[in-house]
């Protein structure tokens, strides 16, 4: 059964940091440019679910790899860091991507986003990045 839960947790890992890892890269390249900010709206429409899949096809596998020993502070910790992802995947999904979406619709895609908005996705990405990277190497130690 231990092969299952590993298989949900680095499903979840490839699904969810991949797509993390490319959307912060384009965002990034969005900062400054408007063809990637541009190219950045419209894949994180892919982006997006793809996210959510991982979260839950990790988490789903941590419960199950964890169900003897839900006391574990490595399993607490993932626990935490997960609720940390997932605020900040809800802040993501219904705040921040409804105005990209909304700029698209209207037109603005091209233009570079607000400083204020920026500053919003860049602690959004700075959450996402240490979230799971810091939650791979957790499990990764602790195995």
């Amino acid at each position: 059964m231990e092969n299952l839960e590993l298989f949900l947790i680095f499903s979840g890992y490839i699904f969810g940091l991949g797509a993390v890892t490319v959307i912060d890269i384009l965002g990034f390249l969005g900062t400054k440019s408007s063809y990637w900010n541009e190219a950045t709206i419209r894949t994180h429409k892919v982006t997006k679910p793809l996210i959510w899949l991982g979260t839950f096809l990790a988490v789903a596998g941590y419960f199950l790899y964890f169900k003897d020993n839900y006391d574990s502070n490595t399993f607490k910790s993932l626990v935490l860091i997960f609720s940390i992802l997932i605020l900040n995947g809800i802040f993501l999904s219904f705040y921040i991507s409804p105005i990209l979406l909304k700029r698209e619709k209207e037109g603005l895609s091209k233009e570079i986003l607000s400083k204020s908005l920026q500053l919003k996705i860049f602690i959004s990405f700075i959450i996402s990045d240490l979230g799971w990277w810091g939650s791979l190497i957790l499990f990764l130690w602790s195995i």
